[in-house]
């Protein structure tokens, strides 16, 4: 199983990601490319080679047109310019950002990879400043470098298409920063917001080492964070290179690692959290609407099941399947959409099967396939096939014919990780 694993010992933030993403083998043209789709004018991004305590690397550069730097430059390399015409005002608002995401011409993934970023984030503004998360704003110069570092995060997530997404505990430094609320001891609020639930560390370093950015990012995408003994084979090292020079080396390593299966054979063995409450008072819709926001929370697995309460009242249990470190920003979810005022927390072990995901192209767009080498068995991703169906007035079966018909081998295609 190949698994991206982020080695955040000096922190992370946004375009720290972007420059290991980069240096791990994306094609900073091809990142280009699709970041233009957002339509917007006024920015470039730039990769360049630096180091830090003698630990060589890659360096993104945002630079927006009215000089206000992201990050100083020393030298161009893969130089990505953007001069166009349209949509060149701020936007500032999380409502505009994304409005902005969801007209583009990004594909489905990223689109959603990316406003799921944006609205951690957005969500966890709105806790701090106590405004709704529609009216969320960034700085004018801020909004711009930060679209960029997310969609393009979001982007090379896109692109690399990892089976399973690890990370270390992050280090979040020390010492003070500048907020709207004035000078505060790190981290800054939106980020202790975020890593909430997260394996972190602090006092590693003397300045804010961990961002906003680079939380949402992690909570993001990160499918299991590992602190303890772990097997693997290391395949390949990227390196981020940060802007501050500091006593110790201001890098992000993200790398590509073969795990190593179970003692069962080919499977994972997981430690995960079962989250339950009893409800009896709430609409099908408001259920409903729960789920969604607790699978956007991060959920593995949400079940409703019917039971029958005290008072002889119908009633519903909501059981969520998390992993540990997403349980705390759940637990709000739970309280904040529905009526709980309590949840059982319950240990347990989940065994499954390694599986990897490949793209499936042809004349009825592209398809999903979900594929589990060691049974021998796939399949085509639901979503995938109702299109299909729909579009073309076909039955399920026919619709997953059609697109098997189309793969290369007949049965699915080739492997599109970069």
């Amino acid at each position: 199983m190949n698994t991206l694993h982020f080695d955040c010992f000096a922190g992370i933030s946004g375009d720290m990601a972007l420059g290991a993403f980069v240096d791990l083998g994306v094609d900073p043209q091809e990142l280009g490319k699709e970041l233009d789709k957002l339509g917007l004018s006024g920015w470039s991004l730039d990769f360049v080679r630096d180091e830090r305590n003698n630990i060589t690397g890659t360096r993104a550069v945002v630079k927006l047109s009215d000089h206000h730097e992201h990050h100083h430059d020393h030298e161009h390399h893969h130089s990505h310019e953007h001069h166009h015409d349209h949509h060149s005002h701020a936007h500032n608002s999380w409502k505009e950002i994304k409005a902005l995401i969801e007209r583009s011409g990004l594909s489905d993934g990223v689109k959603k990879r990316a406003l799921d970023i944006f609205s951690r984030i957005a969500a966890c503004e709105s806790r701090v400043h106590g405004v709704p998360e529609d009216e969320i704003a960034y700085h004018e110069v801020g909004a711009l470098d930060s679209i960029i570092d997310i969609v393009g995060a979001a982007v090379c997530l896109d692109i690399l298409k990892p089976d399973r997404v690890t990370s270390g505990a992050i280090e979040l430094g020390g010492g003070t920063v500048q907020c709207a609320h004035g000078i505060l001891p790190v981290p800054a609020p939106a980020t202790l917001l975020l890593v909430q639930g997260l394996p972190v560390k602090a006092g590693g370093f003397d300045k804010e080492m961990t961002t906003p950015t680079g939380a949402a990012i992690l909570a993001s995408c990160v499918d299991e964070f590992i602190t303890g003994p772990v097997s693997y084979r290391e395949i390949k090292t990227g390196t981020g290179i940060g802007t501050r020079k500091l006593d110790k080396p201001n890098v992000l390593r993200v790398s590509w690692r073969e795990t190593e299966p179970d003692k069962d054979g080919s499977r994972i063995r997981e430690n995960l959290l079962l989250m339950e409450t009893n409800i009896d008072d709430m609409s099908g819709e408001a259920l409903g609407f729960l789920m969604e926001r607790l699978f956007e929370g991060g959920a593995l697995d949400v079940v409703f099941i019917p039971c029958c309460m005290k008072k002889s009242r119908p009633g519903t249990v909501v059981s969520v399947l998390c992993r540990p470190e997403t349980s705390a920003l759940l637990g709000g979810v739970l309280f904040r959409h529905s009526t709980a005022i309590g949840y059982r927390e319950i240990p347990l072990s989940r065994v499954s099967l390694p599986r990897e995901e490949r793209r499936l192209a042809g004349d009825f767009g592209e398809a999903r396939e979900k594929i589990i080498f060691s049974e021998g068995r796939s399949k085509i991703e639901f979503e995938d096939r109702a299109r299909l169906a729909r579009e073309r007035n076909l039955t399920l079966d026919e619709a997953e014919a059609l697109i098997r018909r189309a793969a290369p081998d007949g049965s699915g295609g080739n492997h599109d990780r970069s």
